[in-house]
């Protein structure tokens, strides 16, 4: 039964999804469009997630630059430290970064909200009083992922690359010429372009599969417990298989070039 189950949560993900992106379309043109409410759910939505994509993505910056910077010490290339930064950092560390965190403080938020909604009965009333849950609550929350995707991307893009420049040239001793200099031979505006799609992807995957989760919740504290393990644990897979799936395409169409 398992691959059943699996299909008809599939499939009601799709409808989902299509709704969304329906009544989007249509309340954008009528004017209808919740706008408050989805400026008040970014805001929510940023507020847990600006400060540890912070914390996650100077880790990171150093560590490439830790991991790299060897490497291209043994060679005797280490003004390529700035290339390597640029391109890991870019490339795969801002989208997949951003990706997690959504996927985990955000889609946690979303699907707690709509699961504790769904256990109270409140989308069973709003769908006597003919009002669709999804156009009510899903709505403002997958246009305030869509909003602040791009924003988590940059920032985690500069912390990242700030920390891995401070460590290449306070301890590996490269020079800020050389560091710059192979940094933009290397990382592209088209590489920029497609993390940030990437990481809007991944924000519009989240809170979907989010919203799915939360307002199928059944049985209690305990079911809106399972519906947040559930939506970050499937936000997780299917991140990093749209993320390879995506570089593939990039690493096709739009190799790597040295300018």
């Amino acid at each position: 039964m398992i691959p059943v189950l699996s299909a008809g949560t599939t499939g009601r993900g799709v409808a989902m999804t299509l709704s969304v992106l329906r009544y989007s379309v249509l309340d954008a043109i009528t004017l209808r469009l919740p706008i408050g409410e989805t400026l008040v759910e970014a805001w929510t939505l940023l507020k847990v997630t600006a400060t540890p994509s912070l914390l996650m993505a100077i880790p990171f910056g150093a560590m490439v630059t830790v991991q790299t910077s060897g490497l291209v010490n043994q060679v005797g290339a280490s003004s390529l430290v700035g290339a390597a930064s640029g391109v890991g950092v870019i490339r795969q560390g801002a989208p997949i970064t951003a990706g997690l965190l959504m996927g985990g403080a955000a889609a946690a938020a979303i699907a707690s909200d709509l699961g504790a909604r769904a256990i109270r009965e409140e989308l069973d009333a709003l769908r006597v009083l003919g009002i669709d849950p999804v156009r009510r609550l899903v709505v403002p929350r997958f246009l305030a992922l869509i909003i602040i995707a791009p924003i988590l991307c940059n920032i985690i893009i500069a912390a990242a690359v700030g920390a891995s420049y401070i460590l290449a040239v306070t301890v590996s001793g490269v020079s800020s010429g050389s560091f710059w200099q192979s940094f933009g031979s290397f990382a592209k505006m088209v590489d920029v372009w497609f993390t940030i799609g990437k990481t809007v992807l991944f924000a519009a995957m989240v809170a979907i599969i989010s919203c799915l989760r939360g307002m199928e919740a059944k049985g209690g504290p305990r079911g809106v417990a399972d519906a947040v393990n559930s939506s970050v644990v499937l936000n997780v897979v299917c991140i990093a298989i749209a993320n390879l799936a995506v570089t593939q395409l990039q690493t096709m169409f739009f190799p790597m070039e040295v300018s």
